[in-house]
C-alpha cells in the first residue's frame, strides 16, 4: 500500500515539477496575445532600428542643420549656432534657386515623358513574338546597367563639339557638324535630358512589358471581333489595364529623376552659365563647393519634401486601386 502511494505521488522520471505544473496550467488569452505581440515586434525590430539609424537620424539632422550656421569650422569647434530662418531666406532670395527649380521641372518632365513614351512603344513592340526577341530585349537593358557616371562621361565625349562622334556623323549626312551640345546655354539642358531618357528607357520598357503580359488576350480578341482597330484596342483596352503599372513607373521615375546629380555633374557640372543647374546640383554646390552646409540642407529638405508628396500620392493611388 505504501509503495503504491509513493509511486503515485513521485514525479515522473527525469521530469520537472514546475514544468509539469506549467504544462498543465492553461495560458490566459491576454498572455497569449502579449506573446504574439512580442513575437511580431521581434521580427520588425531590426527593420525599425535600421530605418531609425540610417534614415530617421539623417533626416532629422538635416532639418536641424537648415536652421544652423553650419560652416567648415563647425567640424573643429563643434559649434553651430541657430540662426532661425536665415538659411531659408537666403536660399529663396537667391535667383539661382528659382532658376534651378524651373530647370528641375523641365528636366524631370522632359525625361519622364521621353522615357515613358519610348519605353511603352518598345514594350508593345517586344510583346509580339519574332526571332531574336529575347536577345534584343537583353541588349536594350545595357544602358540601365552601366553606372550613371560612366554613361555621362561617354556621352560627354559623344557630344563634344570638335571631336564628338555625333557631330561627325551629322556632318557626313549633310547637317551642321559643329553643334555646341554641351557648351550652349540653349542646348545643354536638352542634351542632358536626352541622355537621361536614354538611360531610363530600359526601366520603363521592362516594367511596362511585364504589365502587358498580364493583360488578358481574350479582351483583345473580343475587341477584334467587335471591329475595333489596333489603335482603338490599345487606347480603350490596353491602357486602362496598364493604369496601375503606369502609375508605378511614373512615380518611381519621378523620384529618381528629380534628385539626379551624378549625370549632370559628369556632363556639364551645372553649366554653362548655370543653364543645367538643378536642385540636386544646387545642393551639392552649396554644401561642397561654397561650404554653406545650412543652405545645402535647405535645398535638400525641399527635395525630400517634393519626393514625400509624390510618395504619398503613390501610396494613395495604390490603396484606391486595391479597393
Amino acid at each position: 500500500m505504501s509503495s503504491t502511494t509513493a509511486s503515485a505521488t513521485a514525479p515522473p522520471a527525469g521530469g520537472n515539477v514546475k514544468a509539469a505544473g506549467a504544462a498543465g496550467k492553461p495560458v490566459s488569452p491576454q498572455r497569449a496575445k502579449r506573446r504574439r505581440q512580442l513575437a511580431q515586434w521581434g521580427f520588425i525590430a531590426p527593420a525599425v532600428i535600421f530605418m531609425a539609424l540610417f534614415f530617421g537620424y539623417p533626416l532629422v539632422r538635416n532639418v536641424v542643420m537648415s536652421f544652423q550656421d553650419y560652416s567648415p569650422s563647425t567640424f573643429f569647434t563643434g559649434e553651430a549656432p541657430f540662426n532661425g530662418t536665415d538659411n531659408w531666406s537666403n536660399v529663396f532670395n537667391d535667383g539661382l534657386f528659382g532658376k534651378a527649380l524651373w530647370q528641375t521641372i523641365l528636366f524631370t518632365v522632359g525625361s519622364l515623358v521621353g522615357q515613358f513614351c519610348i519605353g511603352l512603344a518598345l514594350a508593345v513592340f517586344f510583346s509580339r513574338r519574332f526571332p531574336l526577341n529575347g536577345i534584343l530585349r537583353s541588349l536594350i537593358l545595357l544602358p540601365w546597367l552601366v553606372p550613371m557616371v560612366v554613361s555621362g562621361i561617354v556621352w560627354r565625349r559623344i557630344f563634344d563639339q570638335d571631336t564628338g562622334v555625333l557631330n561627325s556623323f551629322l556632318g557626313t549626312i549633310g547637317f551642321s557638324g559643329d553643334t555646341p551640345w554641351l557648351t550652349s546655354t540653349s542646348m545643354a539642358l536638352v542634351s542632358v535630358i536626352l541622355v537621361n531618357i536614354w538611360i531610363g528607357i530600359p526601366f520603363n520598357m521592362v516594367i511596362l512589358y511585364g504589365g502587358l503580359q498580364e493583360v488578358p488576350k481574350e479582351l483583345h480578341e473580343a475587341a477584334a471581333l467587335d471591329g475595333a482597330s489596333a489603335w482603338r484596342t490599345f487606347r480603350s483596352v490596353t491602357l486602362p489595364m496598364l493604369k496601375p503599372v503606369i502609375t508605378v513607373v511614373l512615380v518611381l521615375g519621378f523620384m529618381s529623376t528629380v534628385k539626379i546629380l551624378d549625370l549632370v555633374l559628369a556632363l556639364t557640372d551645372g553649366g554653362p552659365a548655370d543653364s543645367t543647374q538643378t536642385l540636386g546640383t544646387l545642393t551639392y554646390q552649396n554644401s561642397f563647393v561654397q561650404m554653406d552646409f545650412g543652405a545645402g540642407a535647405v535645398v535638400g529638405n525641399i527635395l525630400i519634401l517634393i519626393s514625400a508628396v509624390f510618395a504619398v500620392f503613390y501610396l494613395r493611388v495604390n490603396r484606391n486601386e486595391g479597393k
